[in-house]
């Protein structure tokens, strides 16, 4: 049982601390800020009486689009106040099914929550993470049945909504199907017709810019600092 399920939601024990600082990007003060946001989100969400964020509430299940419904089996912050967060800090509109999978990235124990724990390493990635830990990030994301890889049908999933439909198009989904064909070309290093992580990490190696290919889930600069700025003023 991690540190936080131990002394409730948004406690931040000594041992939790030390682990935060030597395995994220983060110095002592700026965690100590992140707790207090974190603090701050949780309770807010509990005195609205919003969703799970504040009480323990196993067995409740959460729906997730695509995915096996998800128990919620600890405290933290739920799905509606994450998304809420990703929209109005991080300036994130993306499509709901990134929305979810950004939540289930952040979940590292699958839990239907954002733990502290969970809050503290996420952030490390999204704010200060190198081109590595975001690598495999985007990939978690847009793996969108944790199979370990990114097949034809999940890419037309995550791309389906990229292309506007024109007048007189008979089939628009044979353009979003010569799309996934055309990002295939660049990503499936092996040709084995899916991309796995290593066919992602060489490809985001070669080419950055292909790092969000299947839609943004990873917030611009100017939110970063924004939220730095604001964070530790």
């Amino acid at each position: 049982m991690g540190d936080d399920a131990k002394n409730g939601a948004g406690k931040c024990s000594p041992k939790m601390m030390e682990a935060l600082k030597k395995n994220t990007h983060f110095t002592r003060l700026e965690i100590e800020a992140l707790v207090r946001v974190y603090r701050k989100l949780v309770t807010s969400n509990a005195n609205l009486g919003v969703g799970s964020a504040a009480g323990s509430v196993s067995g409740a299940v959460v729906p997730t689009p695509g995915i096996a419904p998800v128990a919620v089996t600890c405290e933290g912050l739920d799905r509606v106040v994450f998304r809420e967060l990703l929209h109005n800090t991080f300036d994130l509109v993306t499509e709901d099914v990134l929305m979810d999978r950004i939540f289930c990235a952040f979940d590292r124990n699958s839990c239907g929550a954002v733990r502290l724990e969970d809050w503290v390493h996420g952030l490390s990635v999204f704010l200060r993470g190198t081109l590595e830990e975001r690598t495999a990030f985007c990939f978690l994301v847009y793996d969108l049945n944790n199979d370990g890889y990114i097949t034809r049908d999940e890419m037309f999933n995550l791309l389906k909504n990229c292309l506007m439909k024109q007048p007189g198009d008979d089939d628009p989904d044979e353009g979003v199907k010569d799309l996934v064909e055309l990002v295939l070309r660049k990503l499936d290093m092996d040709r084995d017709g899916k991309i796995s992580f290593q066919d992602f990490q060489t490809a985001v190696r070669q080419e950055p810019l292909l790092l969000e290919a299947f839609g943004q889930c990873l917030p611009a600069e100017g939110a970063c600092q924004t939220f730095m700025a604001t964070l530790c003023s």
